[in-house]
């Protein structure tokens, strides 16, 4: 349906609802600058998805003639798409987010033109304590039945997800402190969580022994992987969104394609549970950490083990690749004068 088919449609529900002069135009259900938006909106694939969520308002909000005639003009069948409901007030409130963003983007420019014209960082008013959050929080978000086992935000919008003990996954608004949705499906404790670099995927694992991967457009959980024998405990993303990587309490480090949600590959060495994988910038090296105290790096195309890091005295719960803008900011914190040569000693050969 064109765009100007849709605009005469919401002429002919003013009519008829009684409004038929000029002015009532601005009276629509639904301002034609309104849907201009969306229909420009790079977000909504195709015309079919989109028609199913201006229908689902109209209905929601009771706007009945308008929604026939509409309906009839884009040739739509009578029943609408659950899964579109709300999709079309979600995606206006993303661009009211994102224009909030580029201000606060161009707020955070100008500060740095300004700190770059002084050569040094403009903290004149605010001292080094005040930096740090201090309480009381903006909000305290609560809902889960049992302990949060993770929180990430979303690549794009304003949202944050969180995993429980529970066995469930919770979508939260942390600009406006609002709860939006669970996504369920596993059927022990999530683990762990991940969205790719759009954001329009996320993946979970849990202690059920599953990874799940879900549409974050759709909010439904596309893909079931099994194939560990023991507590999923790490998942992450590959940087080409092509893979999946996973951690296990069976000893083992997993790869998914995700097109399949078949298992690629498989690395054993760890002695013990391993508790966190992470995939470096470019996605050729692996770290790992486990019980087993180590720490250890891996070559992805091989497989190979590239080296086996032990100063721990306990269990290694956590791994994460520093950027390379953080080595002088690391050695210095280290109390070292000698720069860090990780990358080049980690190279694949």
């Amino acid at each position: 349906m064109s765009r100007k088919g849709i605009g005469q449609t919401l002429r002919t529900s003013d009519s008829d609802h009684g409004t038929g002069s000029r002015r009532s135009d601005c009276r629509s259900p639904i301002p034609y600058l309104f849907l201009k938006k969306i229909i420009v909106d790079e977000d909504l694939p195709t015309e079919d998805r989109m028609n199913k969520a201006i229908a689902d308002y109209l209905s929601n909000n009771g706007y009945n003639n308008a929604l026939n005639e509409f309906m009839k003009e884009a040739d739509m069948p009578a029943e609408i798409d659950k899964k579109y409901g709300g999709l079309l007030e979600k995606k206006w409130t993303s661009v009211i987010r994102l224009q909030k963003k580029v201000m606060d983007l161009e707020a955070k420019l100008a500060d740095a033109e300004k700190e770059y014209i002084a050569g040094a960082p403009s903290r004149d008013k605010r001292s080094p304590i005040e930096w740090v959050p201090r309480p009381p929080e903006k909000y305290s978000l609560s809902g889960h039945r049992a302990p949060v086992t993770r929180v990430i935000f979303h690549p794009v919008f304003s949202i944050m997800a969180t995993s429980s003990e529970d066995a469930t996954i919770k979508i939260w608004d942390y600009e406006a402190g609002d709860f939006e949705r669970t996504l369920k499906g596993h059927q022990d404790s999530v683990q762990d969580l991940a969205f790719d670099q759009t954001g329009k995927w996320l993946v979970s694992c849990s202690a059920d022994m599953s990874i799940k991967l879900w549409d974050f457009q759709a909010y439904e959980c596309v893909k079931t992987m099994h194939g560990h024998d023991h507590n999923v405990s790490s998942v992450q993303f590959m940087p080409s969104g092509d893979f999946i990587i996973s951690a296990s309490r069976d000893k083992t480090i997993k790869m998914w394609e995700v097109a399949t949600g078949y298992c690629v590959k498989t690395l054993t060495g760890h002695r013990e549970w391993v508790r966190s994988v992470r995939v470096n910038p470019d996605g050729s090296l692996l770290a790992s950490c486990s019980n087993d105290q180590t720490v250890r790096v891996w070559v992805v195309s091989t497989k190979e083990c590239k080296v086996e890091l032990r100063e721990h005295d306990h269990v290694v719960e956590c791994v994460e690749w520093a950027p390379e803008s953080a080595n002088s900011a690391i050695c210095e914190g280290a109390g070292s004068d000698v720069s860090l040569k990780t990358r080049s000693s980690f190279q694949p050969e």
